[in-house]
Protein backbone atom coordinates (compact mmCIF):
# COMPACT_ATOMS: atom_id res chain seq x y z
CA UNK A 1 0.00 0.00 0.00
CA UNK A 2 3.00 2.36 0.02
CA UNK A 3 2.30 3.51 -3.57
CA UNK A 4 -1.14 4.58 -2.35
CA UNK A 5 0.57 6.42 0.50
CA UNK A 6 2.47 8.47 -2.08
CA UNK A 7 -0.83 9.40 -3.73
CA UNK A 8 -1.97 10.60 -0.32
CA UNK A 9 1.23 12.64 -0.10
CA UNK A 10 0.46 14.28 -3.45
CA UNK A 11 -3.07 15.07 -2.23
CA UNK A 12 -1.59 16.61 0.92
CA UNK A 13 0.76 18.71 -1.24
CA UNK A 14 -2.15 20.04 -3.31
CA UNK A 15 -4.32 20.75 -0.27
CA UNK A 16 -1.54 22.68 1.48
CA UNK A 17 -0.75 24.74 -1.62
CA UNK A 18 -4.41 25.64 -2.15
CA UNK A 19 -4.78 26.79 1.46
CA UNK A 20 -1.64 28.90 1.32
CA UNK A 21 -2.55 30.41 -2.03
CA UNK A 22 -5.91 31.44 -0.62
CA UNK A 23 -4.19 33.14 2.33
CA UNK A 24 -1.95 35.12 -0.06
CA UNK A 25 -4.90 36.12 -2.25
CA UNK A 26 -6.70 37.51 0.82
CA UNK A 27 -3.60 39.20 2.21
CA UNK A 28 -5.42 42.53 2.55
CA UNK A 29 -7.71 40.80 5.03
CA UNK A 30 -4.87 39.21 6.97
CA UNK A 31 -6.47 39.78 10.38
CA UNK A 32 -9.38 37.56 9.33
CA UNK A 33 -7.00 34.87 8.07
CA UNK A 34 -4.93 35.17 11.26
CA UNK A 35 -8.06 34.78 13.36
CA UNK A 36 -9.01 31.59 11.55
CA UNK A 37 -5.40 30.38 11.61
CA UNK A 38 -5.15 30.94 15.36
CA UNK A 39 -8.16 28.74 16.01
CA UNK A 40 -6.90 26.12 13.57
CA UNK A 41 -3.41 25.93 15.13
CA UNK A 42 -4.79 25.56 18.66
CA UNK A 43 -7.35 23.02 17.45
CA UNK A 44 -4.65 20.91 15.79
CA UNK A 45 -2.80 20.82 19.13
CA UNK A 46 -5.86 19.94 21.21
CA UNK A 47 -7.85 17.70 18.87
CA UNK A 48 -5.16 16.07 16.72
CA UNK A 49 -1.65 16.11 18.19
CA UNK A 50 -2.53 15.57 21.87
CA UNK A 51 -4.88 12.61 21.33
CA UNK A 52 -2.43 11.03 18.88
CA UNK A 53 0.43 11.51 21.35
CA UNK A 54 -1.55 9.91 24.17
CA UNK A 55 -2.61 6.99 21.98
CA UNK A 56 0.84 6.27 20.53
CA UNK A 57 2.98 6.87 23.62
CA UNK A 58 0.44 5.86 26.27
CA UNK A 59 1.37 2.20 26.15
CA UNK A 60 4.98 2.89 27.21
CA UNK A 61 4.84 6.17 29.14
CA UNK A 62 2.79 7.64 31.96
CA UNK A 63 0.25 10.28 31.00
CA UNK A 64 2.17 12.77 33.15
CA UNK A 65 5.30 12.13 31.07
CA UNK A 66 3.46 12.80 27.81
CA UNK A 67 2.02 16.04 29.17
CA UNK A 68 5.48 16.97 30.41
CA UNK A 69 6.70 16.76 26.80
CA UNK A 70 3.85 19.05 25.76
CA UNK A 71 4.89 21.55 28.44
CA UNK A 72 8.52 21.15 27.35
CA UNK A 73 7.57 22.00 23.76
CA UNK A 74 5.71 25.12 24.92
CA UNK A 75 8.61 26.27 27.11
CA UNK A 76 11.29 25.49 24.50
CA UNK A 77 9.41 27.58 21.97
CA UNK A 78 9.03 30.34 24.54
CA UNK A 79 12.80 30.27 25.15
CA UNK A 80 13.57 30.32 21.43
CA UNK A 81 11.17 33.22 20.92
CA UNK A 82 12.77 35.24 23.71
CA UNK A 83 16.29 34.50 22.47
CA UNK A 84 15.33 35.98 19.10
CA UNK A 85 14.16 39.09 20.96
CA UNK A 86 17.29 39.36 23.12
CA UNK A 87 19.71 42.25 22.52
CA UNK A 88 17.78 43.46 19.47
CA UNK A 89 18.26 46.98 18.12
CA UNK A 90 15.98 49.24 16.14
CA UNK A 91 17.78 48.69 12.84
CA UNK A 92 17.57 44.93 13.36
CA UNK A 93 13.83 44.92 14.01
CA UNK A 94 12.79 43.85 10.52
CA UNK A 95 15.33 41.02 10.30
CA UNK A 96 14.43 39.81 13.79
CA UNK A 97 10.73 39.68 12.97
CA UNK A 98 11.40 37.75 9.78
CA UNK A 99 13.54 35.28 11.75
CA UNK A 100 10.64 34.63 14.09
CA UNK A 101 8.38 34.02 11.10
CA UNK A 102 10.89 31.54 9.66
CA UNK A 103 11.10 29.65 12.96
CA UNK A 104 7.32 29.37 13.16
CA UNK A 105 6.98 28.30 9.51
CA UNK A 106 9.79 25.79 10.08
CA UNK A 107 7.99 24.20 13.02
CA UNK A 108 4.82 23.87 10.95
CA UNK A 109 6.84 22.26 8.14
CA UNK A 110 8.48 19.79 10.54
CA UNK A 111 5.01 18.88 11.79
CA UNK A 112 3.98 18.22 8.19
CA UNK A 113 7.11 16.07 7.78
CA UNK A 114 6.05 14.04 10.83
CA UNK A 115 2.59 13.73 9.30
CA UNK A 116 4.24 12.08 6.31
CA UNK A 117 6.17 9.72 8.56
CA UNK A 118 2.94 8.88 10.35
CA UNK A 119 1.22 8.08 7.04
CA UNK A 120 4.10 5.89 5.84
CA UNK A 121 4.36 3.95 9.11
CA UNK A 122 0.60 3.55 9.31
CA UNK A 123 0.47 1.98 5.84
CA UNK A 124 3.34 -0.30 6.83
CA UNK A 125 1.23 -1.44 9.78
CA UNK A 126 -1.94 -2.08 7.74
CA UNK A 127 -3.97 -0.51 4.92
CA UNK A 128 -6.88 0.23 7.30
CA UNK A 129 -4.70 2.12 9.77
CA UNK A 130 -3.00 3.96 6.90
CA UNK A 131 -6.29 5.19 5.47
CA UNK A 132 -7.46 6.48 8.88
CA UNK A 133 -4.19 8.35 9.51
CA UNK A 134 -4.16 9.72 5.96
CA UNK A 135 -7.73 11.02 6.36
CA UNK A 136 -6.78 12.80 9.57
CA UNK A 137 -3.75 14.41 7.93
CA UNK A 138 -5.65 15.55 4.84
CA UNK A 139 -8.32 17.03 7.10
CA UNK A 140 -6.00 19.76 8.33
CA UNK A 141 -3.50 20.16 5.47
CA UNK A 142 -5.60 22.95 3.94
CA UNK A 143 -5.29 24.97 7.16
CA UNK A 144 -1.59 24.06 7.36
CA UNK A 145 -1.07 26.04 4.15
CA UNK A 146 -3.01 28.97 5.58
CA UNK A 147 -1.08 28.82 8.85
CA UNK A 148 2.34 28.70 7.16
CA UNK A 149 1.65 31.70 4.95
CA UNK A 150 0.04 33.59 7.84
CA UNK A 151 3.03 33.33 10.19
CA UNK A 152 5.51 34.41 7.48
CA UNK A 153 3.44 37.40 6.35
CA UNK A 154 2.58 38.28 9.95
CA UNK A 155 6.29 38.73 10.71
CA UNK A 156 7.07 40.91 7.70
CA UNK A 157 8.01 38.24 5.18
CA UNK A 158 7.52 38.95 1.50
CA UNK A 159 5.14 37.10 -0.80
CA UNK A 160 8.12 35.26 -2.33
CA UNK A 161 9.31 34.06 1.09
CA UNK A 162 5.79 33.01 2.04
CA UNK A 163 5.56 30.99 -1.19
CA UNK A 164 8.93 29.33 -0.53
CA UNK A 165 7.86 28.27 2.96
CA UNK A 166 4.50 27.13 1.60
CA UNK A 167 6.32 24.93 -0.90
CA UNK A 168 8.52 23.50 1.88
CA UNK A 169 5.44 22.75 4.00
CA UNK A 170 3.63 21.16 1.04
CA UNK A 171 6.59 18.94 0.10
CA UNK A 172 7.29 17.90 3.71
CA UNK A 173 4.64 15.12 3.93
CA UNK A 174 5.90 13.55 0.69
CA UNK A 175 9.46 13.56 2.08
CA UNK A 176 8.21 12.07 5.34
CA UNK A 177 6.50 9.22 3.52
CA UNK A 178 9.69 8.58 1.53
CA UNK A 179 11.80 8.47 4.68
CA UNK A 180 9.73 5.59 6.07
CA UNK A 181 11.19 3.42 3.30
CA UNK A 182 14.61 3.78 4.97
CA UNK A 183 13.88 3.23 8.67
CA UNK A 184 11.12 2.77 11.20
CA UNK A 185 10.23 4.81 14.28
CA UNK A 186 8.59 3.26 17.31
CA UNK A 187 5.07 4.41 18.08
CA UNK A 188 6.18 5.50 21.53
CA UNK A 189 8.90 7.81 20.17
CA UNK A 190 6.57 9.25 17.53
CA UNK A 191 3.99 9.91 20.26
CA UNK A 192 6.47 11.91 22.32
CA UNK A 193 7.48 13.93 19.25
CA UNK A 194 3.82 14.75 18.60
CA UNK A 195 3.45 15.84 22.24
CA UNK A 196 6.43 18.16 21.82
CA UNK A 197 4.87 19.71 18.73
CA UNK A 198 1.54 20.11 20.50
CA UNK A 199 3.37 22.42 22.89
CA UNK A 200 4.91 24.31 19.97
CA UNK A 201 1.51 24.84 18.36
CA UNK A 202 -0.13 25.99 21.59
CA UNK A 203 2.55 28.64 21.98
CA UNK A 204 2.24 29.82 18.37
CA UNK A 205 -1.52 30.10 18.61
CA UNK A 206 -1.84 31.56 22.10
CA UNK A 207 1.10 33.98 22.18
CA UNK A 208 1.33 35.11 18.56
CA UNK A 209 -1.61 34.49 16.24
CA UNK A 210 -4.48 35.18 18.65
CA UNK A 211 -3.07 38.46 20.04
CA UNK A 212 -2.06 39.71 16.59
CA UNK A 213 -5.42 38.91 15.00
CA UNK A 214 -7.15 41.01 17.67
CA UNK A 215 -4.71 43.92 17.54
CA UNK A 216 -6.43 47.08 16.25
CA UNK A 217 -9.06 45.06 14.41
CA UNK A 218 -12.79 44.46 14.96
CA UNK A 219 -12.92 42.12 17.95
CA UNK A 220 -16.20 40.40 17.11
CA UNK A 221 -15.14 39.33 13.62
CA UNK A 222 -11.69 38.08 14.60
CA UNK A 223 -13.10 36.25 17.64
CA UNK A 224 -15.71 34.63 15.43
CA UNK A 225 -13.04 33.57 12.92
CA UNK A 226 -10.89 32.07 15.70
CA UNK A 227 -13.84 30.04 16.98
CA UNK A 228 -14.71 29.07 13.41
CA UNK A 229 -11.14 27.91 12.74
CA UNK A 230 -11.20 25.71 15.84
CA UNK A 231 -14.66 24.35 15.00
CA UNK A 232 -13.79 23.54 11.38
CA UNK A 233 -10.66 21.63 12.42
CA UNK A 234 -12.53 19.81 15.17
CA UNK A 235 -15.25 18.66 12.78
CA UNK A 236 -12.74 17.70 10.07
CA UNK A 237 -10.56 15.68 12.45
CA UNK A 238 -13.58 14.12 14.17
CA UNK A 239 -15.08 12.84 10.92
CA UNK A 240 -11.68 11.86 9.53
CA UNK A 241 -10.95 9.51 12.40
Amino acid sequence: MLPFAFFVGIAAFCSTMIGGSLALRLRDRLHIILGFSAGAVVAVAFFDLMPEALELAGTAHETSTIFAFMALGFLLYLLLDRVLLLHSHAHEEHDREQSRGHVRAGSLSIHSFLDGIGIGLAFQASPAVGIIVAAAVLAHDFSDGINTVSVVVRHGGSRAKALRWLLVDAVAPVVGISVTLLFTVSQESLGLLLALFAGFFLYIGASDLIPESHHAHPKFLTTFMTLLGAAVLYVAIHFAV
